[in-house]
Order: C-alpha cells, then sequence, then structure tokens
C-alpha cells in the first residue's frame, strides 16, 4: 500500500507546504488525510484507468446488453488492469522520492521533484501536442524546451484529453461490426413485416454469440493493454 501512496503524494498538485516534516504530527496527519481524497479523482484522471473505463463503457454499449457486465464489475476490472499498468511507475516514484524523505535523505520538496520526474515522463508518452499546446496557451505559459520542462498543470489535463480521445477512437472502432449486425437485422426484420418486433431484441443474441467465437474479452483487452506499451 506503500508504493499508491507515493504515486499520490508526488502527483497530487503542490497545494501542500513543501515543510511538511517541520509540522506537528497532527497537522501532518491532517495533511496527509486531505492530500489521500484526492486520490480518486487521480485514479479516474492520469491513469490508464480514464482510457479502460471509456473502451469498456462503449464495449456494453455496443454489445447492446445494458446492464451486463455491471457498472461494479467494469470498474473493478478497469482498477485491476490500471494497477498492473502503474506498478512499476509508482514503484519508481516511491523509490526516488518517497523512500530518500522517509529516512530524512531528502526534503518533501526534493522529493516532490524527483516524484514528478518519472510521472511526468509517463503522461508524455500519451500526451498530444495539439493538447499541450491548447493548455499552454490558456496558462499563458512559454513553450518549454522538452516534456520534461512541462508542469503537471498542463501536462495532466493535457494527459486527459489526450486519453479521452483515444478511448472514443477505439470505442468507435468497436462499434463497427455490431452496427453492421443491427443494420443486417433490421433490414430483415424490416423486410418481413416484423414491424412488432424491435431489431435490438434480435440482434443481440447474433451480437453475443460473435463476442463470444471471437474471444471478444482477450482480444479486447489484449490489445487495450498493449496500446500502453507500444
Amino acid at each position: 500500500m506503500i508504493a499508491p501512496l507515493a504515486l499520490v503524494a508526488s502527483s497530487a498538485p503542490p497545494l501542500l507546504p513543501k515543510n511538511v516534516n517541520s509540522l506537528s504530527t497532527p497537522m501532518q496527519i491532517v495533511i496527509l488525510m486531505t492530500a489521500l481524497t484526492l486520490l480518486p479523482a487521480i485514479i479516474m484522471s492520469i491513469t490508464p484507468f480514464l482510457r479502460i473505463s471509456i473502451v469498456l463503457h462503449f464495449l456494453r454499449q455496443a454489445l447492446g446488453t445494458q446492464s451486463a457486465p455491471s457498472n461494479q464489475v467494469l470498474t473493478g476490472l478497469a482498477l485491476f488492469l490500471t494497477l498492473v499498468m502503474v506498478e512499476p511507475l509508482s514503484m519508481q516514484i516511491y523509490s526516488q522520492a518517497w523512500a530518500p524523505m522517509d529516512r530524512g535523505e531528502i526534503t518533501a520538496a526534493q522529493a516532490w521533484d524527483a516524484g514528478s520526474k518519472p510521472l511526468k515522463q509517463y503522461l508524455s508518452k500519451f500526451v498530444r501536442e495539439k493538447d499541450v499546446k491548447l493548455f499552454l496557451d490558456i496558462t499563458h505559459s512559454a513553450p518549454p524546451h522538452s516534456a520534461a520542462d512541462l508542469d503537471l498543470q498542463v501536462l495532466a489535463p493535457a494527459y486527459i484529453l489526450s486519453e479521452m480521445r483515444a478511448g472514443f477512437q477505439i470505442g468507435a472502432v468497436l462499434f463497427l461490426p455490431f452496427l453492421l449486425i443491427d443494420i443486417v437485422v433490421a433490414s430483415v426484420t424490416l423486410s418481413i413485416g416484423m414491424v412488432q418486433l424491435p431489431p435490438t431484441m434480435v440482434s443481440a443474441p447474433f451480437k453475443i454469440l460473435l463476442f463470444v467465437l471471437v474471444d471478444g474479452w482477450n482480444l479486447c483487452i489484449g490489445s487495450l493493454m498493449k496500446g500502453f506499451y507500444s
């Protein structure tokens, strides 16, 4: 549990005082509990959880199963896949920032700088230059010389926009084969005069059968995870 906390400590906005170690123990506990409230937003926004959850949502909509799998199952699957993806990054932040600060070798400010470097390097792999430019213009920041010079207040929202775009692109591609089945079934049912029976009710078993036959979950999750390593 310490490694994920290291990721939180290094990726949370710099709202905390730099001299945290000089504060009293009760105040440190209050500050830590306040920082932990940002954990859900961090997990949902600046981790692979964002893209995975969007893709799984589109996949369920394309299948037309409404509530199967349930939201809890999809969220749990996305969370565990995210933990697999961020474990190397979390351990790197822990070893470079949290552990030295805990041993008293570096200050909180130095730990923040050390922990931000691997996080910025990770986010910059998936961010689009167009999105970075947008937030540079919004914040009136000077163009950086490299991705390492970007501030998290620019890099984090740019990453969110880039991941949302990627998730919607993958979701649109997933929709196409199931949409084709819907069109074929709707044409057949209308041609034989079955106007009282909704085409989606007829096409649902065919879509599920096609998804099972091609081992859709393995293909979808495998391709999604490989996209983060490419």
